[in-house]
């Protein structure tokens, strides 16, 4: 009998892939790619200049590391980067990779490194 838990982590994951992600174009500079990611969250608490906590939610993509391939390379997220979508109503969102303090601009969100989160915030909203 094999690892039960990796079969049922690869399980989760195919369905996630499969049935709740969206298409989004991952860009960066002069290069892109066109993958499937589902869209998540994540709060963090900072102190601003006068001490006080303040929540911040960050929108988030999960994508398979196998589908971040830019200029032919199996690549990471980089600051800056952007990850583009359409909503319900045709807008354009454009979403810039970005890191908080004392966070990176992604983790991996299996033990096996095969779904990225990767931190953004929205930097534009183009009408159709």
């Amino acid at each position: 009998m094999g690892n039960l838990l990796k079969t049922g982590s690869d399980w989760l994951e195919a369905q996630r892939h499969a049935h709740a992600a969206g298409t989004v174009v991952y860009r960066r500079g002069s290069d892109s790619v066109s993958l499937k990611a589902t869209v998540g969250r994540t709060a963090f608490e900072v102190l601003d200049e006068e001490g006080f906590a303040r929540r911040i939610v960050q929108r988030d993509y999960l994508v398979r590391s196998q589908d971040l391939v830019l200029a032919g390379q199996r690549t990471l997220p980089q600051p800056g980067d952007e990850i583009v979508e359409t909503d319900d109503q045709g807008n354009t969102l454009v979403h810039e990779v970005v890191a908080q303090v004392g966070e990176d601009c992604w983790r991996y969100s299996d033990p096996q490194g095969r779904t990225i989160r990767v931190h953004t915030q929205r930097i534009r909203t183009e009408e159709p």
